[in-house]
């Protein structure tokens, strides 16, 4: 059955194996989410579950209507989970980090940090020009295409906005799980900035190849 969770990333750190093994980690504080509304093949066309994470202050009226129908609290991050069987939840049910264990393979998905306008260089690795003295093309992008065409194809690297993308690393294993403190400790890196929200979920390619 799929798992996931919506948090937080609240830093980078290190820690150490009992044989004295180095292992950089991603500290996510995921959850508690409530299951806000379930939805099934008979009234929606499929079977999921909605989840959401942390209190939402001020909402909307449609906002707080939608969490009136299943009288929970109105929450700020909605997220759908896809499952076969949808009437295993409960509207109002809390989902906490014990659902994941240590050595578990997940992905975690998330916004990368935004860079600007970034050129090609920095943007796609591009070489730089000639640098020496009386060169006009030290950081252009140079030829943009052949003559024939009279054209430039789409998807042709240049200068644009850098980063702020929907960003999913795969196959990561959880390390260590805090149960007291709604902490995940994942090994590597995870896409965004400090407190980015990022959506940990069960491996799907871990789970394909078992």
């Amino acid at each position: 059955m799929p798992k996931m969770l919506i948090g937080k990333k609240v830093a980078m750190s290190q820690i150490f194996t009992e044989d004295g093994k180095l292992i950089p980690v991603t500290v996510i504080q995921a959850g508690p989410c409530v299951i806000s509304q379930i939805k099934t093949a008979a009234t929606d066309g499929y079977e999921a579950v909605q989840l959401g994470f942390q209190a939402l202050k001020k909402g909307t009226k449609p906002q707080v209507g939608h969490f009136a129908k299943s009288g929970i609290t109105p929450l700020r991050y909605l997220r759908e989970m896809r499952v076969a069987d949808a009437s295993a939840y409960q509207t109002g049910q809390e989902l906490k980090v014990d659902i994941f264990a240590a050595g578990e393979k997940v992905d975690v998905e998330g916004t990368s940090k935004g860079k600007g306008f970034a050129g090609t260089i920095k943007r796609w690795h591009f070489h730089q020009g000639p640098m020496s003295h009386g060169s006009k093309n030290h950081r252009r992008p140079a030829s943009s295409g052949a003559k024939g065409p009279a054209r430039t194809f789409k998807g042709k690297h240049a200068p644009g906005q850098m980063g702020g993308n929907r960003v999913t690393v795969q196959n990561l294993e959880i390390v260590r799980v805090d149960v007291e403190r709604n902490l995940l400790l994942v090994k590597g890196a995870v896409p965004g900035p400090k407190k980015g929200l990022v959506y940990v979920k069960s491996a799907v390619k871990s789970a394909a190849q078992a």
